[in-house]
Formats: C-alpha cells, sequence, structure tokens
C-alpha cells in the first residue's frame, strides 16, 4: 500500500470504531487522523509534481541527446581524416597552431602546418598582403627547417 492507501484505511477504521468526538480523547484522534489525512494529500501533490518534473527532464535529455548528434555528428573521426578529434587513429588531428600577427592591423591569424607551406597569404581583416619567412632557431622544432642541416 502507498501512503494515500493507509490513510484510506485509518480512517475506514476510525470511522469503524465509531469514535465520539465530543470526548477530549476522540477529538484528538480525530485531528491527528484529519492531519495525516492533510499530510498525505500534500504528500502525493508533491509525488505528482516530482514524476511531472521527471517527465519533462527526461523529454529535455532527450531533446538534447538530438542536438548533440547533429552538432557533434561532423566530430566522429571515421578516419579519412582531415578533422580535428581526439580519437585513436594514426592521423595528424593534433596538428599545431601557429599565431601570426598582421603588422598593419595587430590581428593575430591562426595557422595550421599546412597553411604555414604557403609563402603569403592575404589578411582576412584588412587585406594586407603577408609573406612568411620561417628561418627557424629552434634545436627542438619539428617544422623540418633544421632536418637539412643537421644531415650534412
Amino acid at each position: 500500500m502507498d501512503i494515500c492507501e493507509k490513510i484510506s484505511y485509518i480512517k475506514g477504521l476510525a470511522e469503524g470504531l465509531a469514535l465520539d468526538d465530543k470526548s477530549k480523547e476522540g477529538k484528538v484522534l480525530l485531528a491527528i487522523i484529519d492531519l495525516l489525512g492533510d499530510i498525505t494529500d500534500e504528500i502525493c501533490e508533491i509525488e505528482d509534481g516530482c514524476d511531472e518534473l521527471l517527465d519533462q527532464i527526461d523529454a529535455v535529455d532527450e531533446d538534447l541527446a538530438a542536438l548533440e548528434e547533429i552538432i557533434y555528428e561532423d566530430d566522429d573521426c571515421d578516419c579519412d581524416c582531415d578533422c580535428d578529434c581526439d580519437c585513436d587513429c594514426d592521423c595528424d588531428c593534433d596538428d599545431e597552431v601557429y599565431e601570426i600577427e598582421c603588422p598593419v592591423c595587430n590581428n593575430i591569424i591562426y595557422l595550421d602546418a599546412d597553411m604555414l607551406e604557403e609563402v603569403g597569404m592575404v589578411c582576412p581583416n584588412c587585406g594586407t598582403d603577408l609573406e612568411f619567412d620561417f628561418d627557424c632557431d629552434d634545436d627542438d622544432c619539428c617544422c623540418g627547417c633544421g632536418e637539412e642541416e643537421e644531415e650534412e
């Protein structure tokens, strides 16, 4: 039995006892039973509200899952790889990103290794022609600039 059924059972027992509402004991018992009935009604309303909220949360969760599927479907790496993914594939998805500052507008431009192979580009902010000079002094650099010197 749930709490609503239990209070109904207790009310039925009290009616069967034919409690005298004129006596002190009868008044107290009837008041306690009425109070239990009110408490039970409140609890049942709260349970119904919780059930409704759980249904709404489930609906929102399903909607969110659908949105995540739409938004993140391109991030799933099937390893034809031109992606920035966190998968365990053998692709070079974790290429380093370089920052170049335009000398005219001071706009920061982010380039990956493929873009660095180009000799120049146009600043997307101000349209200034930019040329790159890759004389790298870093011995730990992985750009390939020091490989020819080391082989000699």
